[in-house]
């Protein structure tokens, strides 16, 4: 049985290589929720949407999210009433929020409509939310307000220079049922090449993941996001330089390093293993830029390796 951290795209497409190497019904996949917002009054969750739909195989790979062949005829239809239509929602796509929405108001928990949103489309593997419970990124701006991580990313592109990040509700927040039990029982778990400020660590900020990690350090291989000094995808420098966050893939060992006995990084930068491991962290050197599902699984086969 494996455990992976996910969130966002990286994540996404990783897990898709994932289930090539091992059984799909092994695989849960612990995944990032501090990304929901309410839009149209529905309740969207981009990150599961995004695992759910990459490994369903109906992903729009161009665009990183949402539904392939989408259209937007709802969405431009609202425009006219003088709505804000800034987070793009597709035809198709707001059929899962408006099932998801309905699910939630009649008590449903999230874990629960994940888990049926995920049957339907076909998905093996076991998609869990980290909580159950309301859990937001908040980004602090220049400025006297404080952004939702969708606002800043998606409405302002990300933009407004970054002056801090705080998990709004995590220190209430509950690990949904089987979180802490498949951190305890896996084999291997592995931290997506994700985003670590605002896709790795909400997950980490619920109480009790980043202690069941731990004790599992010597069973915790991460892959590094962080390629040459840049982001694959997605604004990771944005956030970890002003957080004083060294943007390489020493940095993301450092800030996993606690918890995380193995880290992968890419090729080009074969020559920051001595500086990962300095951090009393495994290095492992391999092709981590995943343009194929081909070479998505070779990434995960060799990332379970080094663990195993």
């Amino acid at each position: 049985m494996l455990a992976a951290l996910a969130g966002g795209v990286g994540a996404a497409r990783f897990l898709r290589g994932l289930v090539r190497v091992v059984p799909p019904h092994d695989v849960t996949a612990i995944v990032n929720v501090a990304d929901d917002e309410q839009f149209s009054g529905l309740h969207v969750s981009p990150d599961l949407d995004s695992v759910t739909y990459t490994l369903a195989g109906v992903s729009d790979d161009v665009q990183g999210w949402g539904l392939a062949g989408e259209t937007y005829t709802v969405l431009d239809s609202l425009a006219r009433f003088e709505v804000p239509t800034w987070f793009r929602l597709g035809d198709r796509d707001l059929a899962t929020h408006i099932f998801r929405t309905e699910r939630l108001r009649t008590g449903a928990p999230l874990s629960t409509v994940t888990a049926e949103i995920a049957e339907a489309f076909g998905v093996r593997a076991r998609l869990l939310p980290v909580t159950d419970d309301r859990l937001r990124t908040m980004i602090a701006v220049d400025g006297p307000t404080e952004l939702h991580m969708q606002e800043w990313f998606v409405r302002e592109r990300a933009q407004a220079p970054v002056r801090g990040v705080r998990f709004d509700g995590a220190d209430a927040a509950r690990p949904a049922p089987g979180v802490l039990e498949a951190l305890r029982t896996a084999d291997a778990i592995v931290v997506c090449p994700s985003n670590p400020v605002i896709s790795i660590a909400p997950i980490l900020a619920v109480p009790g993941v980043r202690d069941a990690l731990r004790a599992r350090r010597d069973r915790v291989v991460g892959i590094s996001p962080i390629v040459g000094g840049a982001p694959v995808k997605g604004p990771a420098d944005k956030l970890m330089g002003p957080l004083g966050i060294d943007v390489s893939c020493v940095g993301v060992a450092a800030l996993y390093a606690d918890f995380c006995g193995t880290f992968v990084i890419d090729a080009v930068d074969a020559h920051h293993r001595t500086a990962v491991e300095a951090h009393d962290v495994r290095a492992v050197v391999t092709d981590t830029i995943m343009q194929s599902p081909e070479i998505a699984a070779a990434l995960a086969e060799r990332a379970l390796r080094a663990v195993a």
